[in-house]
Parts: C-alpha cells; structure tokens; sequence
C-alpha cells in the first residue's frame, strides 16, 4: 500500500532516535527542487526558496532535539548535472543543518547491495520504501511489514560498511 505524503510525514515526526535513508538512483530531479536544479544547471545563485526549504527546518528540528539523520548515497563516477546539484547543493545546504552523509561509490568497486531499493528506515524498525518512476518523479512510499526489517537492516548495514562519510569522498572528488 502507497502511502500519503502525510503519513510518511508522520514516520519524521514520530521517530525517536534515528532515521536512515539509502538513495540508489543518479536521478531525482522530477522529485521537488525543479528551480534550483535549473538555477544550478544556469550557474546562477541558489535560490533563497531552497536554502530555507522545509526539509532542512525538519533536519534541524530532529537534530537538535537528539536525533540522527543520516543517509547513504550509492554511486558512481563521473557524476552527472543531477548528483553534482544535489551533493554540492543539496548536501552541503543539508550538513548544516546537522544531517549526516555517507557515499558508497561503486566507480571501482561492485555494489554490495544491488536489489535494494530507496528508503528510509526509521528506529530501526519501521520501513518506507521509497518509489519513483523512471525518470526520478517521486509516485509515493509504502510502509512495509515488520517482517522485511531484517532484510532492510541487512542493506543498512551492508551500506554503511562500504561507505565513506562525505565530506572525506566529496574532499576527494567533488566538483
């Protein structure tokens, strides 16, 4: 079952301690931030819109009250227009607000989880997976059964295994 905006909302507001992402795609351009990807991709300044987006008011919110937010990013090199806006804008804008950001580059080594999908893991316990469409249109979330936790705890752990914390990678190979 798809879930609402709204409820996956409600998965960043009830979590306590941690909530995990993995991002596996080299596209999410149709997913929200349409105006700073072109503002990016035109070398013009970021717009004020996507420095004081919601979402880093949601990080910083959960941040200061104790809890982790972090995610993986499995990827290769070179990075195309898409992954160069979202790690130098996205992930810089977002480290400051106190998110953490972990690359698991796979230009030289196989991935070590090539079936998983996108998600969040919240707590350890509770799963969204995440959907999008070809073309990187986010189409919603579904929240699964607490029977798949050990398989997507296996993916996080695997992930985290291989990955590198960002700004070490991005010291290395950002552009």
């Amino acid at each position: 079952m798809t879930t609402s905006p709204k409820t996956l909302d409600a998965c960043f507001n009830e979590f306590e301690r941690e909530a995990f992402r993995l991002e596996t795609l080299d596209d999410y351009s149709k997913s929200g931030g349409l105006g700073a990807f072109e503002a990016f991709l035109e070398g013009k300044p970021q717009p004020e819109d996507f420095k004081t987006a919601n979402w880093v008011t949601t990080v910083g919110d959960a941040v200061r009250s104790g809890k982790r937010m972090y995610r993986v990013h499995i990827l290769s090199r070179p990075l195309n227009d898409y992954l160069r806006f979202e790690l130098g804008w996205g992930y810089l804008r977002n480290v400051k607000a106190g998110e953490e950001f972990f690359i698991l580059d796979t230009t030289e080594q196989a991935n070590p989880i090539p079936d998983a999908p996108d998600f969040w893991l919240f707590d350890e316990q509770v799963i969204a997976a995440m959907n999008y469409d070809g073309k990187g249109k986010f189409l919603g979330a579904d929240l699964l059964s607490e029977e798949k936790v050990s398989t997507f705890l296996a993916y996080w752990d695997k992930a985290l295994a291989k990955a590198v914390p960002f700004a070490e990678w991005w010291a290395e190979y950002g552009e």
